[in-house]
């Protein structure tokens, strides 16, 4: 293999213990199988344990390694707690995905209920403040690793009725650009990663239907559709193996084309 070439191997995660929080359904689902595909031992945080209990049932069941436990990403015992059980079950954390989000209701800053701004803040940002901060002291004890913060497209552009979404993934992918330069020097690298719409259940939620997701977000998007969740879940792979291993502060955009136009 010639200098510069890229090895299949550099894409693996093998028995590397990864965090993914957000992984009862959607793109966290779809990242938590993925990794553990290529070789990782998953732990599958979420509010929602019996989903996360599914997730970590479907990767044992394919000859893979995970567990799950609750994690309410707004308390900071929960945090902990849920940090601690990954420990003990798979070791400290080589990778941390921070996939948490709320369904936030639509409006203006006007019409938004402040107890909604809120929690959307909570869940969607602070959250990764929460898992980030408890996860790195045992990240650098060993060697580091790799942390993905979930964005979004609207991290970059506006979009109406969408203030404190495109806020908080606008302040996920400033908040990963200042950890990637304070943890440089404990060898974590942090990203973010930013989809475009994708075809889960939470668009689905959002538009009432996947049919109207689609005749909403499709014309939206240059490539002619909605994403998948399994092509969101190829890009964190890349994030949190060796493959990006000279990438760090950065955004990866998987958006279909939408920031394009």
């Amino acid at each position: 293999m010639g200098a510069g070439a890229v090895s299949d191997n550099s894409f693996r995660l093998d028995d590397k213990p990864a965090i993914v929080v957000g992984a009862a359904l959607g793109i966290g689902r779809a990242i938590a199988l993925a990794f553990a595909e290529a070789g990782a031992k998953v732990a599958c945080l979420d509010i929602d344990e019996a989903a996360a209990r599914e997730t970590a049932t479907l990767i044992n069941g394919a000859a893979g390694t995970a567990m799950a436990h609750r994690c309410d990403v707004t308390s900071e015992a929960s945090v902990a707690d849920a940090v601690q059980a990954a420990i003990a079950a798979h070791g400290a954390p080589h990778v941390l995905v921070n996939g948490a989000a709320m369904r936030e209701p639509t409006g203006t800053i006007v019409e938004l209920a402040f107890a909604d701004w809120n929690r959307a803040i909570a869940i969607n940002l602070s959250g990764a403040f929460l898992m980030s901060r408890s996860v790195i002291p045992h990240m650098a004890k060993v060697g580091g690793g790799s942390i993905i913060h979930i964005a979004s497209q609207m991290g970059r552009v506006g979009a109406a009725g969408r203030g404190v979404y495109c806020a908080t993934k606008g302040a996920l992918i400033q908040l990963a650009k200042v950890m990637a330069i304070d943890h440089a020097r404990d060898n974590i690298r942090v990203n973010t990663l930013s989809p475009g719409a994708i075809e889960t259940e939470r668009v689905s939620f959002r538009y009432g239907s996947m049919a109207d997701a689609r005749a909403h977000s499709v014309p939206k998007h240059p490539i002619g559709r909605l994403g998948q969740a399994d092509e969101i879940a190829r890009g964190a792979l890349y994030l949190a193996s060796d493959a990006s291993s000279f990438m760090t502060g950065s955004d990866l955009l998987i958006d279909g084309g939408y920031t394009a136009v």
